[in-house]
Protein backbone atom coordinates (compact mmCIF):
# COMPACT_ATOMS: atom_id res chain seq x y z
CA UNK A 1 0.00 0.00 0.00
CA UNK A 2 1.42 3.14 -0.89
CA UNK A 3 1.76 6.18 1.86
CA UNK A 4 -0.53 9.30 0.75
CA UNK A 5 2.03 12.02 2.13
CA UNK A 6 -0.17 14.87 0.49
CA UNK A 7 -0.89 16.39 4.21
CA UNK A 8 3.17 16.68 4.86
CA UNK A 9 4.46 20.20 5.18
CA UNK A 10 7.97 20.52 4.39
CA UNK A 11 7.47 23.85 6.33
CA UNK A 12 7.16 22.14 9.88
CA UNK A 13 10.30 19.52 8.68
CA UNK A 14 12.77 22.63 10.95
CA UNK A 15 12.43 21.46 14.49
CA UNK A 16 12.20 24.81 15.76
CA UNK A 17 9.55 26.08 13.18
CA UNK A 18 7.61 22.61 14.33
CA UNK A 19 8.01 23.37 17.91
CA UNK A 20 6.69 27.36 17.49
CA UNK A 21 3.51 25.99 15.64
CA UNK A 22 3.37 23.51 18.62
CA UNK A 23 3.73 26.52 21.12
CA UNK A 24 0.98 28.61 18.66
CA UNK A 25 -1.23 25.90 18.79
CA UNK A 26 -1.98 25.30 22.09
CA UNK A 27 -1.23 29.14 22.96
CA UNK A 28 -3.48 31.84 21.66
CA UNK A 29 -0.10 34.14 21.27
CA UNK A 30 3.41 34.15 22.21
CA UNK A 31 6.13 36.87 22.59
CA UNK A 32 9.36 36.87 20.82
CA UNK A 33 11.76 36.99 24.01
CA UNK A 34 9.45 34.07 25.75
CA UNK A 35 9.22 32.17 22.35
CA UNK A 36 13.22 32.04 22.64
CA UNK A 37 13.34 31.28 26.11
CA UNK A 38 11.30 28.13 26.32
CA UNK A 39 12.44 26.71 23.00
CA UNK A 40 16.16 27.47 23.90
CA UNK A 41 16.85 29.40 20.84
CA UNK A 42 19.48 32.26 19.74
CA UNK A 43 17.98 35.28 18.48
CA UNK A 44 19.04 35.27 14.47
CA UNK A 45 17.22 31.41 14.57
CA UNK A 46 14.19 32.42 16.00
CA UNK A 47 13.61 35.43 14.24
CA UNK A 48 14.57 33.16 11.00
CA UNK A 49 12.11 30.48 11.33
CA UNK A 50 9.32 32.87 12.56
CA UNK A 51 9.99 34.58 9.09
CA UNK A 52 9.83 31.49 7.13
CA UNK A 53 6.21 31.06 9.24
CA UNK A 54 5.47 34.17 8.14
CA UNK A 55 6.02 34.49 4.50
CA UNK A 56 3.61 31.32 4.52
CA UNK A 57 1.14 33.09 6.46
CA UNK A 58 0.97 30.66 9.34
CA UNK A 59 1.89 33.14 11.77
CA UNK A 60 0.93 36.58 12.08
CA UNK A 61 3.36 39.48 13.86
CA UNK A 62 1.63 42.17 16.16
CA UNK A 63 4.64 44.78 17.36
CA UNK A 64 4.02 47.28 19.96
CA UNK A 65 5.48 49.14 22.93
CA UNK A 66 5.32 47.78 26.53
CA UNK A 67 6.68 50.57 28.85
CA UNK A 68 8.62 51.90 26.01
CA UNK A 69 10.02 48.79 24.85
CA UNK A 70 9.31 47.05 21.62
CA UNK A 71 7.22 43.78 21.90
CA UNK A 72 6.55 41.34 19.01
CA UNK A 73 3.83 39.28 19.30
CA UNK A 74 2.95 36.33 17.14
CA UNK A 75 -0.05 34.26 16.45
CA UNK A 76 -1.23 31.17 14.68
CA UNK A 77 -3.51 31.64 11.59
CA UNK A 78 -6.39 29.74 10.55
CA UNK A 79 -4.01 28.55 7.18
CA UNK A 80 -1.43 28.31 9.83
CA UNK A 81 -3.12 26.13 12.64
CA UNK A 82 -4.91 23.92 9.41
CA UNK A 83 -1.51 23.46 7.69
CA UNK A 84 -0.07 21.83 11.26
CA UNK A 85 -2.81 19.82 12.21
CA UNK A 86 -2.51 18.06 8.32
CA UNK A 87 0.71 17.72 9.25
CA UNK A 88 0.89 16.04 12.23
CA UNK A 89 -1.81 13.57 10.39
CA UNK A 90 0.46 12.92 7.65
CA UNK A 91 2.82 12.11 10.83
CA UNK A 92 0.55 9.85 12.74
CA UNK A 93 -0.14 8.00 9.23
CA UNK A 94 3.61 7.31 8.85
CA UNK A 95 3.83 6.12 12.06
CA UNK A 96 0.62 4.02 11.62
CA UNK A 97 1.79 2.25 8.78
CA UNK A 98 5.08 1.12 9.79
CA UNK A 99 3.37 -1.24 12.81
CA UNK A 100 0.79 -3.10 9.61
Amino acid sequence: MKLDLSLYDKVFENRVRLQIMSVLAANEEYDFNSLKELLDVTDGNLASNLKTLEKEEYIIVEKSFVDRKPNTRYKRTTKGLKAFENHLIALENLIKQQYK
